[in-house]
């Protein structure tokens, strides 16, 4: 992948943090970008890419979307996260899951086309 085309974003933020490996696909990366730029400000992703072998996916009948390089999970909360919301569906983002309560408040971002979608979610 060309990661000079993704301004706001170095692959070291997506990358695995479990096994380095980092397999993000551009499509979601254009909109992740294209979001990004209409936001106006930095986000901060605390998971992008996870390996089928992350402890995480590890421990789920069927990996996730992460280890599709079609997802990541953003640091963000109150209006701001609103605002992050309201810009993934406008720029066709299809799975989104809100965790805003407690500490560590994070949306999760995804393009995976299969299954009941488009589909928001709470943790």
């Amino acid at each position: 992948m060309d990661w000079s085309r993704y301004a706001n974003f170095d692959e070291a933020e997506f990358r695995c943090s479990q096994t380095g490996e980092c397999r993000m696909q551009a499509d979601f990366m254009r909109r992740l970008q294209a979001l990004r730029e209409e936001y106006g400000r930095p986000l901060t992703i605390t998971s992008g890419y996870r390996s089928p072998q992350h402890s995480i996916e590890a421990s789920k009948s069927q990996p996730g979307v992460h280890t599709r390089g079609l997802a990541c999970d953003i640091a963000v909360s109150g209006r701001d996260a609103y605002e992050v919301l309201s810009l993934a569906l406008k720029h066709g983002f299809t799975g989104i899951g809100v965790a805003q309560k407690g500490s560590g408040r994070f949306l999760h971002l995804d393009t995976f086309t299969g299954g009941p979608r488009p589909n928001i979610w709470s943790y």
